[in-house]
């Protein structure tokens, strides 16, 4: 299995698209800052829009997709505030919610819900991401497959057909996948895990800490996977990542343990010693210092949000 791949089996996550949103300009939708952990996202389907974000302002076109990681306050619009026909909710398409402003001016088409991440806040995967990611698949043919996929939501979107709710669950658990590999393959990360796995110098020491992070794992043999000396390693591993080695072996095993708490029935220990700790109390620390929690703790908590 692929780096990219492993990572995102690691980090588990869910997806809903809830709105499909049909406006003509002028129109403005606000959002408020999401609580952490959750990522919203708009799939521009037709038409053009603006969204605005402490980042500044981004102009989406046609087959544009924006995500917001960081859960932050955005607005989408086309005009100004306080211009155009107010939006109106003009009923349930099940499951999506329909919204729109009966507007005269040059029409937009929009899908859009939120990407929902196990264990919030603390979600290593989300924290490498930038507080604004856009991916733009027009003209371009590696994202072939992505344009594909938001044909077909917007498809099923304008359908009401028996299965309607399942086939838009099965193809949006798709969606984040197919936006980090094509996002990864137009911008570059900042600092993290995707940064990391990015780094083609560093993806052999990543792919072995995420094939065997139980592995007795040195500074030393680190280095080596990636066929440097110790310090070059050390020092391009801190750049790229933004942390050290040891920090990000950690990260990763304790990733690990808790998808394996939360979809498996193995004994603490057992998944322990599977990361690298001999020592259930040892495992225990550590994992309690990462999540706040014991494993134990953890482990019915995600199955009672199951």
């Amino acid at each position: 299995m692929d780096a990219l791949s492993r990572l995102l089996k690691l980090y588990p996550m869910r997806t809903a698209l809830e709105i499909h949103c049909q406006v003509g300009a002028p129109w403005v939708l606000d959002y408020p800052a999401a609580e952490k952990g959750t990522a919203p996202y708009h799939m521009v389907v037709a038409g053009t829009a603006l969204a605005d974000h402490e980042g500044g302002r981004v102009a989406l076109e046609t087959g544009d997709v924006i995500v917001f990681p960081h859960a932050s306050a955005h607005r989408l619009h086309v005009g100004e505030p306080g211009s155009g026909k107010p939006l109106r909710h003009l009923g349930m398409a099940a499951p999506l919610l329909e919204v729109g402003n009966g507007g005269d001016g040059a029409p937009t088409e929009l899908l859009c819900g939120h990407f929902y991440f196990q264990d919030g806040a603390m979600n290593a995967l989300l924290a490498s991401l930038p507080p604004r990611m856009v991916v733009r698949t027009a003209q371009r043919a590696d994202c072939a497959g992505l344009r594909a996929l938001i044909g077909m939501l917007q498809s099923e979107a304008h359908s009401v057909r028996p299965g309607t709710e399942a086939v838009l669950s099965h193809l949006s658990s798709a969606l984040f996948s197919l936006l980090v590999r094509a996002w990864l393959e137009q911008a570059a990360a900042t600092q993290g895990l995707f940064a990391l796995l990015a780094e083609a110098r560093l993806q052999p020491t990543l792919q072995c800490m995420l094939e065997t992070p139980g592995q007795a794992w040195t500074l030393d043999s680190m280095a080596e996977a990636s066929h440097m000396s110790r310090a070059t390693f050390a020092r391009l591993f801190q750049q790229v990542a933004g942390t050290t080695p040891a920090a990000m072996l950690m990260e990763t095993r304790m990733a690990h343990a808790a998808h394996a708490l939360a979809s498996s029935g193995r004994a603490v220990a057992d998944i322990g010693e599977t990361v690298g700790y001999q020592s259930e109390a040892a495992f225990n620390r550590v994992f309690k210092k990462r999540y706040g929690m014991g494993p134990g703790q953890y482990r019915r908590q995600a199955r009672a949000s199951a």
